[in-house]
């Protein structure tokens, strides 16, 4: 029998002596590899580049919705400028309400104490304070008001603010203000 037959490899290209070298292999290692980064860098920047429609498309989408948005709330500002005001209005009857049983109880202790000839033209409350207005035929009668209410303790301080008299007519206008205690 015969030994098998060994196919006989002829390499007709020279082996260089430089690949073959530690400087060679090191050179040939970084020539690949670095191959290899500029293609990667080259594919990170194609999808940046394609990258950049998807995102303008996306900003311009963001944008419609932002006008749309905007263009709702600015339909509601009449609304919410009512609403506000409604607000306002009930804040101020909750402070009226809550202080009603004081202020209809300062009415009633200011109109009790007014001398015969003193006439209220009006009554308002603010803040623990209430301003009257009132006309009298003499001024012995505003001083007596004031003396009256002094004299009760409910208030912190009495002020008489204005009066005025009127050429053709004999009566006084005066404006008190007291804050209660």
């Amino acid at each position: 029998m015969t030994a098998p037959k060994k196919e006989k490899l002829i390499n007709l290209l020279p082996k260089e002596e430089f690949a073959e070298s530690t400087l060679g292999r090191a050179l040939t290692w970084a020539l690949s590899t670095f191959r290899i980064i500029v293609i990667v860098t080259e594919l990170i920047v194609v999808c940046a580049f394609l990258s950049r429609f998807w995102l303008d498309a996306k900003i311009t989408d963001l944008n419609d919705q932002i006008k749309q948005k905007s263009s709702i709330i600015s339909s509601f500002s009449p609304l919410e400028k009512k609403f506000r005001q409604v607000q306002i209005k009930l804040s101020v009857f909750s402070t009226l309400t809550s202080n009603g049983q004081l202020v209809s109880k300062t009415i009633k202790t200011v109109s009790s104490y007014l001398p015969p000839d003193v006439f209220l033209n009006s009554f308002s409350y603010k803040d623990r304070g209430s301003n009257i207005n009132a006309t009298t035929l003499s001024e012995q009668s505003i001083s007596q008001l004031i003396a009256n209410l002094d004299s009760l303790g409910l208030f912190s301080k009495i002020s008489l603010d204005q009066v005025n008299s009127q050429k053709n007519k004999a009566s006084l206008n005066f404006n008190l203000t007291v804050t209660l205690k």
